[in-house]
């Protein structure tokens, strides 16, 4: 099992923008999330198949909880509030599934991919 454990300086963040654009972000809102969110630091604590990542920005600080396999809470990039479920998609990459608690929307994901010293976060929609 990868440990993804430690402090990340993140060098790169798949698809941001493209999702934003997706859920309707407006274009200057867009603008000032991608730029706060370039090189966000990012805390991971793993126990096993136990998950704690803090994310923060100079615009906003998330933090989540989480098992591999086992539902839990979460907001999305835009803050709707949905229920989420990671898995492992390959032996270093962690997918998770959003789904919405209510209202409509396009379904989100995101994956976490660990490859040596470097951690690859990506933001979609389906």
């Amino acid at each position: 099992m990868p440990n993804f454990a430690g402090t990340w300086k993140m060098k790169r963040s798949e698809n941001f923008d493209e999702l934003l654009k997706a859920l309707g972000v407006n274009a200057m809102l867009r603008k000032v999330a991608v730029a706060a969110a370039a090189h966000p630091h990012v805390e991971i604590r793993q126990d096993g198949e136990q998950f704690y990542i803090k994310t923060s920005t100079s615009v906003r600080t998330t933090e989540i909880n989480f098992h591999i396999g086992e539902e839990f809470n979460e907001e999305t990039v835009d803050g709707r509030k949905c229920k989420s479920l990671a898995t492992w998609e390959s032996e270093n990459k962690i997918h998770c599934q959003q789904t919405l608690v209510d209202g409509q929307g396009p379904k989100t994901y995101w994956t976490r991919e660990l490859n040596g010293d470097e951690l690859t976060l990506v933001s979609a929609q389906e």
